[in-house]
Formats: structure tokens, sequence, C-alpha cells
């Protein structure tokens, strides 16, 4: 096998194996970018951002598990807090800042928000849409916190503290003191499909399981 067959072969798994919010983060990227993945779990999107899109990819996760898995795939990782250590970084230090999944389990989203701002040029943020009519249909019918394959948590062992939905995000990225300006968002339904991108956001709000926002200093 030739080096490029070698590289396209790498590519199709990463494609296969991996979950569509991190495909569509990636996308996102420019080849050769320096990122910053704060939150990062095991490591699988800063493995894919390495394998796909040539980036500096470094790391930044809370669970000592997750960074042991982060090491063992071979990946820059340190073990660290968005609510505590953002501060340390200096301005401008990175293409791209990606909470992914996260900022609902963050102690201060707003400021670990205008933290990914400052640190990198632009931020790429995704987030599960707690305003999903799902949800909704199961507080109306049964009166009790919604549980999903997405949302996997019962109330009283979640990490999840501060639930939003995607309207909450984008009135989020006007507040005078975050001002944010939305390069482009991406919602996904319940199948992981694209919605589409002429829909007016209560349709996103109302139909969209996630969301994926790029994102730069207003």
């Amino acid at each position: 096998m030739n080096v490029h067959s070698h590289f396209v072969e790498r590519l199709n798994k990463a494609e296969r194996d991996t979950r569509v919010d991190l495909k569509l983060i990636a996308e996102l990227v420019e080849p050769g970018s320096r990122v910053l993945d704060v939150g990062c779990g095991d490591g699988e999107l800063l493995q894919l951002l390495a394998e796909t899109r040539d980036v500096d990819a470094r790391g930044i996760e809370l669970g000592q598990q997750g960074v042991n898995d982060c090491v063992a795939r071979g990946l820059s990782v340190i073990q660290g807090d968005a609510d505590r250590d953002l501060v340390f970084y200096p301005d401008d230090s990175f293409d791209y800042v990606i909470l992914s999944q996260t900022l609902q389990a963050t102690q201060r989203p707003k400021d670990v928000l205008r933290h990914l701002l400052r640190i990198g040029r632009r931020a790429i943020v995704s987030l599960p849409n707690f305003g999903h009519y799902g949800f909704r249909l199961q507080l109306m019918l049964r009166g009790r916190m919604p549980v999903s394959s997405f949302l996997s948590y019962s109330w009283y062992d979640t990490p999840n503290i501060h639930f939003c939905t995607i309207r909450d995000f984008v009135e989020l990225t006007k507040e005078q003191d975050v001002s944010a300006f939305i390069e482009k968002a991406i919602a996904l339904n319940a199948w992981g499909q694209k919605m589409s991108l002429n829909a007016p956001w209560w349709f996103w709000n109302l139909f969209g399981e996630q969301a994926v926002f790029l994102l730069r200093r207003a």
C-alpha cells in the first residue's frame, strides 16, 4: 500500500468510527491550525483532527482516566478544569478552541465562553439542546426530568448542571460581555442529520437534538 492509499484508508476509518458531531467540528477546522480541545475526554476528537486535518492538537481534560486515555493515544493533553484553568492561557494562543458537549457541565458557562473567545481566534462549541420536542413531551406527559439516549443521566447523578436550549446559547452570544459573532451554525436532528440552514431559530430549537457553532469575537 502506498502512502496516499494509507492516508485515504485512515480518513475513511475515521469517518466510519467517529460521532457525527465530531466530524462536523473537524470539518470546521482549517488544516494545519493550532487547536485546543477543552474537556477533550478520551481524545477522540483530537486524534481525528491530528489524522485528518494535520493540526497541532492540544487538550485539557478534568478526569484522570481521560488524560490517561489521551496519553495512550499519543496525544498532548494535560489535566485541568475549564472553570479554573483557562485563565492561565494567553490571548490568541490558538487558532481554534473547541468545547464539545461540555459547556452545560461547567460551573460558569459565560466565563468559560469568554475565555474560549479570548484564547482562540475562533471558538467551536457544540451542545445538546434541552429545548428539543422530545424533552418537552417528557416533561409535559410524565412530569419528570427527561432522559434520552443522548442525555442518558438521571437528574440526581448528571454531570450536566446548566441545561440550555439552542435559543439560549444564541442569546448568550449576544450579551455585551460575551459579544460573539456566529460565523456558522449547524443543527442535527435526533437521527444525526443536518437540518436546513434556512430554518428559523425556533425550528432548530424545537427539532434539533444538538448544535455546533463556529464563533469569533464580534
